[in-house]
């Protein structure tokens, strides 16, 4: 399947849709604090949503419960939201997708609650530091293979691991769609497509401590490493425009 090349008004579309992303994880990470629920913040977070002129697009995709994916602790990625009542030092990662105007926005973070110990800030940063550097090296005429490379050696080289089987993805008028962008290379990184302006993607580095080897757990969403160590995940949607990326969310 061919990657879409998004003209000039689609991209405007795709933006609208993620601003609204990037303004509602901005208000969580301001309002989320010790004692609320993970479903309480899902609610949050959905209420903000609805009230910025889109809807939720993950509540109902592929079968997902709620609005917002609450990643706690041990968990990387799918997190559903439950009574957990948040304690300090716990980590929180949240993932939200919008739909507007039939375009999709996507992006995520991970946050800590109260004072968090040294080992989750490290996790935190790296999630954080990889998908900057990564965004910033991207250029027209680069393969989507290199890319990855630079995840993989952003995440290895702060002493940490990625997570295999789940990646980033391209997005547009589908929550997914092609390319899919590992964190991790598989072959050489000289090798498939290249980037081209109008492609607009999701970059999300997935990090993990001993294992990248995912568990799914029995509400068949979350996913865990082997090593049931924490784990931290963020995620970005960009559009190459003019030879180089810009953030929509």
């Amino acid at each position: 399947m061919a990657i879409k090349l998004r003209k000039p008004d689609e991209i405007a579309k795709l933006q609208r849709a993620g601003e609204i992303v990037g303004k509602t994880l901005n208000y969580l990470q301001e309002n989320v604090k010790a004692g609320m629920t993970l479903k309480e913040i899902d609610a949050m977070g959905e209420a903000f949503i609805r009230e910025s002129g889109a809807v939720p697009s993950f509540k109902g995709l592929y079968g997902f419960p709620a609005s917002v994916c609450t990643s706690l602790n041990e968990v990387v990625i799918h997190g559903i939201p439950t009574d957990y009542i948040l304690q300090d030092g716990d980590i929180l990662g949240l993932d939200i997708g919008t739909k507007l105007d039939g375009y999709y926005g996507d992006a995520a973070i991970t946050m800590g609650v109260g004072e968090i110990s040294p080992i989750d800030q490290a996790l935190i940063d790296c999630s954080r530091d990889t998908l900057y550097e990564a965004i910033d090296q991207i250029r027209v005429g680069m393969r989507f293979k290199e890319l990855t490379k630079i995840l993989e050696d952003s995440i290895r080289s702060r002493g940490f691991i990625p997570l295999r089987d789940y990646c980033g993805h391209g997005i547009g008028t589908k929550p997914h769609d092609e390319p899919n962008i590992p964190n991790y290379l598989e072959g050489k990184a000289n090798q498939g497509p290249k980037i081209k302006n109008g492609m607009v993607f999701c970059l999300e580095p997935m990090v993990c401590q001993k294992s990248g080897h995912p568990i799914v757990l029995e509400d068949k969403w979350s996913v865990l490493s082997e090593d049931q160590l924490r784990t931290s995940h963020y995620e970005h949607q960009v559009a190459v425009v003019d030879g180089k990326a810009i953030i929509l969310t």
